[in-house]
């Protein structure tokens, strides 16, 4: 069986294609992201009565800029955000604040120093 003249070129380009290397083919390459650093203290906030008290540490590299937050329970009770503190490389930092009554609600806040 012979190929027609006007499939013979279109074969032999076809097989040639088919053996080169995966990296030799023209494709359209996909731009990955980047891999993230590690971030972020690890942080653990507990709560006494109206007394909060969180320990953050930060077993990365980069500093991480914590700030402690308490929501309070009473209408009436300022709800407060503490200064933020800068816990370096392998650094236990300690935050504390407190309501007049109840503790609604505690967290910690994170940002690249």
């Amino acid at each position: 069986m012979r190929l027609s003249r006007s499939l013979a070129p279109v074969t032999v380009a076809a097989a040639v294609v088919l053996c080169l290397p995966y990296d030799a083919l023209p494709h359209a390459r996909v731009a990955r992201p980047a891999a993230e650093e590690p971030f972020g203290a690890e942080c653990r906030a507990s709560v006494h009565g109206s007394k909060v008290v969180a320990h953050c540490h930060n077993p990365y590299v980069d500093t991480d800029r914590v700030t402690l937050h308490i929501e309070c329970a009473r209408w009436w009770d300022l709800d407060t955000d503490s200064a933020p503190v800068d816990a370096g490389p392998a650094t236990t930092v300690v935050l504390t604040g407190r309501c007049w009554k109840e503790v609604r609600s505690v967290w910690v806040s994170h940002e690249k120093a």
